[in-house]
């Protein structure tokens, strides 16, 4: 009944994976100037994302002026000469379209999703802060009046709000990982007009930006506005070096206790791992799915379920262009310490390094992989960004098409070896999250 009910699953799974799954089609070319472009047609639906990633993070900061690329986020919002302060979203929206950006450690990333009649709308929107973005003393003083509010209200004032600042700064030393990019207050506080400047003209530059429009275009068409509106950027001044910096291997477990605000203890693991791309980096992206992919998986089933001993639990691999962090968290269940959450979730982890996986959860763990790959490209935007990021961390858009491959080879052995060689207790950061009523006085 077990084997049949497998089949069924699998048949299942290969005929929705079969019918979702199409080949991404994209053009690719590079301006004089150095901005990359990549351009995908899709005229099943009146609808266009134009999108710029800028291969800049805050591991491209200055460690005395940490929060300058999340700050940019905010600030290139601010408009231009030919748009006015505030406008830039009301722009946008009256053209019924939506907008937003982001920011990590490795990049900043701001799309448009238009009405695909308004295509010429987004490129003018994004050329003009690539351009000359609007940097003045009202922008610079309006914005940090902004991030300091977002700072108090996500991080500060936050129950665990201060997680990942505490994990990251415990887990590096010397990379610049160490700091996240929200930044601090201080250094932002500090920083001059003149710095703000040098920091656009040195990142915000076509050879720092890729370009990747998807949706209901056509390619030439789209070719000539790229080059009416883009083309005739100058590039940049500066080189660009990008941080060489190697944290040296953890020997050692680091442990935080953190008395906040909260009523129930939190327990958190940070385990050093690989870059993503590399062999490593998929065989960790599977255990993780093993581990807390879904309702069905170890931790899910084994502590949050049958055990009750957590409220939520899970397992997230960072992918990040250097090697990040393979985090593996619970928030305990009423009555439940953090000694015995931890206990427990131990026990499954140990249970991966010991043993090796059924094939069944195997093949349960690849379908659900090659699923959340299918996915990840099913939207227009899903594509843009795709398409952008494979292009600047792995220098081969295609990946979009193939990378699934690379999940395919890693064997059930591959994730025993992966288990084993990261989740060392000596290669990682415990935070406990506590109850203030808890701190000895």
């Amino acid at each position: 009944m077990k084997n049949k009910l497998l089949f069924i699953f699998l048949f299942a799974s290969f005929i929705i994976t079969s019918a979702q799954y199409r080949k991404i089609q994209f053009v690719q070319y590079k301006l004089d100037n150095g901005l990359n472009v990549i351009l995908h047609q899709d005229n099943s639906t009146p609808i266009v994302v134009v999108s710029v990633l800028y291969h800049v993070g805050s591991k491209n900061e200055d460690p005395e002026r940490t929060g300058f690329a999340h700050f940019f986020e905010h600030l290139m919002f601010e408009g231009s000469p030919n748009i006015p302060r505030g406008e830039y979203f009301k722009i946008i929206e009256a053209a019924g379209g939506e907008l937003n950006a982001n920011t990590s450690f490795d990049r900043t990333f701001y799309y448009e999703i238009l009405p695909s009649n308004q295509l010429e709308l987004g490129l003018y929107m994004e050329s003009e802060r690539m351009l000359h973005l609007k940097i003045d003393s009202i922008g610079v003083e309006t914005q940090r009046k902004v991030v300091k509010e977002e700072r108090k209200q996500r991080y500060e004032n936050q129950p665990y709000g201060s997680l990942i600042e505490k994990l990251f700064s415990n887990a590096y030393k010397v990379h610049p990982y160490r700091w996240t990019p929200i930044g601090q207050v201080q250094y932002i506080d500090q920083a001059k007009l003149e710095e703000f400047i040098a920091f656009y003209k040195k990142y915000y530059v076509p050879q720092n930006a890729t370009l990747s429009i998807a949706g209901d275009i056509d390619i030439e068409k789209t070719k000539e506005l790229v080059q009416k509106y883009f083309g005739e950027i100058p590039p940049g001044n500066e080189e660009i070096v990008r941080p060489k910096i190697v944290e040296p291997e953890k020997t050692e477990e680091v442990r935080e206790i953190i008395y906040d605000n909260v009523q129930l203890p939190l327990v958190v693991f940070g385990y050093h791992m690989p870059a993503q791309g590399t062999p490593d980096y998929y065989a960790l992206s599977m255990l993780t799915t093993l581990l807390s992919g879904g309702e069905s998986s170890r931790l899910q089933k084994e502590v949050k379920d049958k055990q009750q001993k957590a409220l939520a639990i899970a397992s997230i691999p960072i992918p990040m262009e250097d090697p990040g962090l393979f985090i593996v968290y619970g928030l305990a269940n009423v009555g439940v310490t953090a000694e015995d959450l931890e206990a427990s979730i131990q026990k499954e982890i140990d249970k991966v390094k010991n043993e090796l996986i059924s094939e069944y959860e195997f093949k349960k763990i690849r379908n659900q992989i090659e699923s959340d790959f299918v996915r990840s490209n099913s939207t227009m935007r899903g594509i843009a960004e795709s398409l952008a990021n494979y292009f600047v961390y792995y220098g081969d858009a295609n990946l979009i098409n193939t990378e699934i491959q690379r999940y395919m080879k890693v064997t059930r052995e591959d994730i025993k070896r992966v288990a084993n060689k990261y989740l060392r207790n000596e290669n990682r950061v415990v935070l406990y999250y506590l109850p203030k009523s808890l701190e000895k006085k």
